[in-house]
């Protein structure tokens, strides 16, 4: 899981989005990574945060769910980037189908909440420009940790996600081969799913 946060003044809103500044989704991984060098050199600040498979899994069998977890790195990130200025607008896109109680869980991690403006939303990173910057950054960042894992195991698992064909083929043939590898998030249904299939596929086969 990859979060990011970026800071930037009001007046530079229309400039980002002159030059395309959207929903990281909506764009090319080329355009992608122009706009984040972009976003670097003029933002006023800027915090990425990589949260392994590892670290997922030890929080989720503590009994911190996945949304409580998002709200702790997400503070984590406001924590860092709250320093020096008198006022800041928080925009955060909102994981949780329960926007207000989620909202109340990532303040109860904030440090200083008195110069905050809190707006927690979903498809924020496509209605604010500062959170589409973020997006960005995450995904940017998001993708070099992939290809650092591909390089790693020396195998294309395709982009991760459950709905690339490509990352479902390689669960269903390598979920207990890479197991010790640090690749999968284990209390991950898709990877609880391919394998189980595959020790099914097992005793059939026996």
């Amino acid at each position: 899981m990859t979060l990011a946060g970026c800071l930037i003044e009001s007046e530079l809103e229309a400039e980002f989005k002159k030059q395309g500044v959207t929903d990281s989704k909506k764009l090319t991984p080329i355009k992608r990574e122009i706009l984040a060098e972009i976003i670097k050199a003029k933002a006023l600040s800027y915090k990425v945060v990589i949260v392994p498979a590892r670290e997922i899994d030890s929080s989720i069998t503590s009994g911190v769910n996945l949304n409580t977890l998002e709200a702790m790195k997400a503070a984590e990130i406001i924590n860092q980037m709250n320093k020096g200025f008198d006022k800041i607008q928080v925009v955060v896109d909102c994981p949780s189908p329960n926007i207000e109680k989620w909202k109340n869980t990532l303040k109860g991690y904030v440090n200083n909440t008195s110069n905050l403006e809190f707006h927690v939303e979903h498809k924020a990173d496509v209605n604010h420009i500062a959170c589409s910057a973020a997006s960005i950054l995450a995904k940017s960042q998001r993708e070099k940790e992939v290809l650092k894992l591909k390089k790693k195991i020396g195998k294309d698992f395709g982009s991760g996600y459950p709905s690339d064909p490509t990352t479902c083929k390689f669960l269903k043939e390598h979920a207990k081969t890479h197991q010790k590898d640090g690749i999968f998030r284990e209390t991950w249904q898709t990877w609880k799913d391919s394998c189980n299939e595959k020790k099914q596929k097992n005793l059939e086969e026996y």
